[in-house]
């Protein structure tokens, strides 16, 4: 299938049918949406259901059923990983065939005794099913700008390790099919998370590897709790309100540091999403978590 064309800003979120969508999950889809639209671009959604022992039956729809309540529809057909094995296939072929990749059948237990840091293959007891690395050379630091973070650079050799791109149990890894996703679907720009920040220099180095574009990135501010954990590992993570979205709407709107307004006044969730891409400022946003008390009381900043 050859690859989306990619207009000047192509954005997307991607969320897994792990639960329902809670406040964090709406806090990335209404930001990656607000930066699409303040940039004049597309913003898609695709199903990241590639892992089913995590999977809830019926997650998917539950979550899309509840952008759609949002005002939050994809700009075009939502696309599920479940049915694009073969792009996947294609890509660990090719980079096999060059020696980029290789299959690793070390225990749980030898990776353990190596910090979970994979540099070599262990001797000893082998697992039955072997996985697929990506084969990191020493010295791989990838650094690149983040529109809201700056500068990230990580030493992926030393931090991470010869990346997996297919599990032992012989599903696909997220860093794989995220990369070959972004590309084949043309994204430009990533927004997301910030638990996915040190994710990102390894998909660099995995688009280098495969001859793939490097979209530009932003990472949004995360919502934690009292003890400082991110929402959705918290017991606050509760599923958002599709039958009464204004109020959710609003926190998350506060949580992205924008000044009140677009969403205070009673009405259709599209009048309140139009105000908001109207009044949008991505300078606004925080660089920091954002607790959640916080956003409950007023728009969100960095001012000490």
């Amino acid at each position: 299938m050859p690859p989306a064309p990619a207009p000047a800003y192509r954005g997307r979120f991607a969320p897994s049918p792990t639960g329902p969508l809670h406040a964090g999950s709406l806090v990335a889809a209404l930001g990656s949406w607000l930066m699409a639209r303040h940039a004049g671009g597309e913003w898609w959604v695709r199903v990241e259901d590639l892992d089913p022992p995590r999977e809830v039956p019926g997650a998917a729809e539950a979550q899309l059923r509840t952008l759609a309540a949002f005002g939050l529809v994809s700009d075009a057909p939502v696309v599920r990983q479940s049915e694009r094995h073969a792009l996947y296939r294609a890509a660990l072929d090719r980079l096999l065939a060059a020696d980029l990749a290789f299959a690793c059948a070390c225990s749980r237990s030898a990776l353990a005794a190596g910090g979970g840091v994979h540099r070599a293959c262990a001797p000893g007891p082998a697992r039955a099913q072997a996985a697929v690395r990506l084969r990191v050379p020493d010295g791989s630091v990838v650094g690149f700008e983040d529109a809201l973070c700056g500068h990230f650079a990580q030493d992926v050799a030393t931090d991470v390790g010869d990346v997996v791109l297919l599990r032992a149990d012989g599903c696909w890894a997220y860093q794989l099919a995220v990369v070959v996703d972004d590309a084949a679907q043309g994204v430009t720009d990533v927004v997301r998370g910030a638990d996915l920040l040190d994710s990102t220099p390894r998909q660099i180095l995995l688009q280098r590897a495969l001859g793939l574009p490097t979209p530009r990135y932003a990472h949004l501010p995360l919502i934690v709790d009292g003890d400082g954990r991110k929402l959705s590992k918290s017991l606050a993570a509760v599923p958002v309100d599709g039958d009464d979205p204004l109020p959710a709407l609003r926190v998350a709107w506060r949580a992205l540091g924008q000044r009140p307004g677009p969403f205070d006044a009673p009405g259709r969730v599209e009048r309140g999403l139009a105000r908001a891409s109207a009044a949008f400022d991505p300078g606004l946003i925080p660089r920091k978590p954002v607790p959640l008390a916080a956003v409950h009381n007023g728009p969100v900043t960095d001012d000490p």
